[in-house]
């Protein structure tokens, strides 16, 4: 084992011992208190803090995933902390799996809370930050957090358990001090670890940002420095030689010259992570002649099949042929219309129209009714939900939505019971309760479901019906329609996606596997890119953790995976949704300062800028040595001299030039008058005069200034300190292992 190895400490799993101890700190204080609050609350505590879901992360012969400041952190605690978080996100969305990019996200957290706990936090120790027991106690029991509050909160209703709330809704102290007391289960007590661990590590952060900002002051000759550089303005005269006059293959650079600059300059080429790069050809999963044929024709039995359908059977043959079940029947007016056909307009109920091909899908339409509504309409409403709108848990099935929006018509129509009090006592729509179920005035365009807008629209003042939807029943009284009517289209829409077959993406992917397996050298790749004259893109400088690289490659990981395991010039094959892509890793670069033969390109761009630089502030001495006049400098040199007037010190960007801090900076420096010395810049080496000085106004209130760029500094505090103190550290992330 090498010296290095036996410096890396690995770190352990909070052990049942010291998760315990957190438990009786609590417990000396809170004392012997009777009456253990029900099981069902535990439960509740410990499926909102630890989830069931089952582990996604499979075996794997690497026991870490990284390590910071010589600790290393054990792979398989990681995945746990990464699970905690998906199975949280589960269980407030309904058991949902997370998505790719939630799944990042939960790894990305999980990762810095490692770097809080090992780089960050041993730094509040040192200089002395703490959270004292009884400030613990406090923050978990007496006082509970707005951290604690969180945990103890069932995300599908918002509210404290009941088991432990007071009438009002919230904690009850007493109750919740009866739980931490008397529990004895094991996961409990992880539990109450975890919640511990988040108050104690908000607490050191709210401490440390608390010193940080107190130590923050800006003086007040600080506020008048950024006061002048705003508000003064000069009137410049400048002339300069730009690099781009002259061609890089004029300058002459040896190898010395290329080590030279690279030597001098290694800050430039340090890289804070590491990264890779490939260069890649796509095989584009299209459609073949023969699918586009095919899928036209299934898309022509569609449109057969709907002419000799009634309307009320053509939501059958939509719920078929569209991705998801859609029904899609929607009202256009003439302004609205999608159909280019303009014999819509004429033609009679039942019509179909298409297929047509409309890039992405073949479509085929049929107008399904012609109808005279209003312009707009006034409506009120009362829901009779499938759900509760509290918990969103199932409440009702549409039989009996429908037998008590039935009911209620009668009741309402026989005025034995006001609508009011109905939106008040009865409405699932908790929107529309605060203004009595009244949705105002609205037109066709409002982003409402049909049947609901239809019943407005379509409707006659005074009416009350009752119309159902994907929420349930609504009973709806028409308000007031206007008296303006237009003509509404209903066009129902099947939509058939242009796809390739599987016949051709296996085609495509037979190719995309043949060039890969016959070209699979970086030297090979190259050549018959070149040869075949095939589009060759890049996907550069990604990290060991990215999903999403350039060049349009989504869901990439495992074309990452393999770059971080390949060498320079392996080719290999992937799958993307639309495209098969065979790729070459070009690059590795690792972090610290790049080797020249990976940067040498820009080492050589930048050599020959300063090489120029030095030729020209050469050529400014020859022939305009002696000179004090910018103009007489411009015409000895063959150059244009040029002004400025107005130039804010602040601004970083010159007229006729663009960005260019060092020529305003010099200007800064000189007095009126003088001539500054040849001096190279961003895009050239220039001479500057200072013609005129316009000095800030005297009147103003540099207290403001002092305390508002106090503030603007101590908004970035938080942000700032985390990631200086993550550069200091010596951080290995390899958290992308367990994905």
């Amino acid at each position: 084992m090498s010296s290095k190895e036996k410096n890396i400490e690995k770190v352990e799993p909070t052990t049942k011992k010291e998760s315990v101890s957190v438990l009786e700190r609590i417990r000396r204080r809170t004392g012997l208190l009777v009456g253990i609050v029900g099981l069902a609350l535990v439960i509740f505590i410990l499926e909102s803090l630890l989830g069931s879901g089952a582990s996604l992360f499979g075996g794997s012969e690497l026991t870490t995933v990284g390590s910071i400041n010589g600790k290393k952190v054990d792979r398989n605690e990681f995945a746990s902390r990464v699970e905690l978080q998906l199975n949280n996100y589960r269980q407030q969305n309904q058991g949902r799996e997370a998505d790719d990019a939630t799944r990042g996200q939960a790894i990305e957290s999980a990762w810095n809370q490692y770097v809080i706990d090992l780089a960050i936090v041993p730094q509040f120790n040192k200089i002395g930050i703490d959270v004292s027991e009884d400030e613990l106690y406090e923050n978990v029991v007496t006082k509970p957090a707005q951290t604690v509050i969180q945990f103890l909160t069932d995300p599908n209703t918002g509210k404290i358990s009941s088991q432990i709330a007071t009438p009002d809704g919230n904690i009850d102290l007493v109750k919740w001090k009866q739980v931490v007391a008397n529990q004895q289960d094991e996961q409990f007590v992880k539990s109450l670890q975890q919640m511990e661990d988040q108050v104690k590590r908000t607490r050191l952060f709210e401490k440390f940002r608390t010193v940080v900002n107190k130590g923050l002051y800006v003086t007040k000759a600080e506020a008048k420095e950024l006061y002048a550089s705003q508000n003064t303005r000069l009137d410049i005269s400048y002339v300069i030689k730009r690099y781009d006059g002259m061609l890089d293959k004029d300058v002459k650079l040896t190898d010395d010259d290329i080590q030279k600059y690279y030597n001098d300059n290694t800050f430039k080429f340090m890289n804070k992570e590491t990264t890779r790069s490939v260069e890649f050809v796509a095989f584009n999963i299209v459609p073949s002649p023969e699918d586009m044929t095919a899928l036209e024709g299934q898309a022509k039995l569609i449109a057969e099949e709907l002419k000799g359908k009634p309307a009320s059977e053509d939501s059958l043959i939509m719920g078929r042929e569209n991705d998801g079940g859609i029904i899609n029947i929607q009202n256009y007016t003439r302004k609205t219309m999608i159909l280019r056909d303009s014999s819509v307009y004429t033609s009679p109920e039942g019509t179909v129209f298409g297929p047509y091909n409309e890039g992405a899908v073949f479509k085929v339409y049929k107008l399904e009714k012609i109808n005279y509504i209003a312009d707009s309409a006034r409506v009120r409403h009362i829901l009779v939900g499938l759900s509760d709108p509290k918990t969103n848990q199932p409440k009702r099935d549409k039989a009996r939505a429908k037998k008590e929006a039935d009911s209620l018509i009668v009741l309402l129509k026989d005025k034995k019971i006001s609508f009011d009090s109905l939106v008040v006592n009865y409405s699932d729509d908790m929107g529309s309760k605060t203004n009595g179920g009244d949705y105002g005035w609205f037109d066709e365009n409002e982003q409402f479901v049909e049947p609901f807008k239809n019943a407005g629209l379509m409707g006659v003042k005074g009416n009350i019906t009752a119309v159902e939807t994907q929420f349930g029943y609504h009973i709806i009284e028409v308000l007031d329609v206007s008296k303006s009517k237009h003509t509404s289209y209903s066009l129902a829409q099947v939509s058939k996606n242009i796809a390739a077959s599987d016949q051709t993406s296996q085609k495509i992917f037979a190719q995309a596997n043949q060039f890969g397996g016959e070209n699979n050298t970086g030297e090979l790749f190259d050549k018959a890119v070149d040869a075949q004259k095939l589009t060759k893109r890049l996907a550069q400088d990604f990290k060991e953790g990215d999903r999403l690289l350039a060049g349009g490659l989504d869901r990439a990981r495992e074309l990452v995976k393999w770059a971080y395991a390949a060498k320079v010039g392996d080719v290999s094959v992937f799958s993307f949704d639309d495209k098969y892509v065979v790729a070459k890793l070009s690059n590795i670069k690792n972090k610290g300062v790049l080797p020249l033969e990976i940067v040498k390109d820009e080492v050589v761009r930048l050599a020959t800028l300063q090489k120029k630089a030095e030729m020209f502030k050469e050529e400014f001495k020859n022939k305009a040595g002696n000179s004090k006049n910018i103009d007489e400098i411009a015409s000895k040199m063959g150059l244009e001299s040029k002004k400025q007037e107005n130039l804010i010190l602040e601004s970083h960007n010159v007229e006729g030039i663009g960005s260019e801090d060092g020529l305003i900076g010099t200007a800064a420096g000189i007095k009126t008058g003088q001539v500054s010395k040849p001096t190279s810049g961003n895009n050239g080496v220039f001479v500057v005069s200072v013609n005129k000085v316009i000095p800030a106004p005297d009147n103003f209130d540099f207290k403001n200034q002092q305390l508002q760029m106090e503030r603007e500094i101590s908004g970035r505090t938080d942000y700032e300190a985390f990631n200086a103190i993550k550069e200091l550290s010596e951080i290995e992330d390899h958290k992308s292992r367990i994905d």
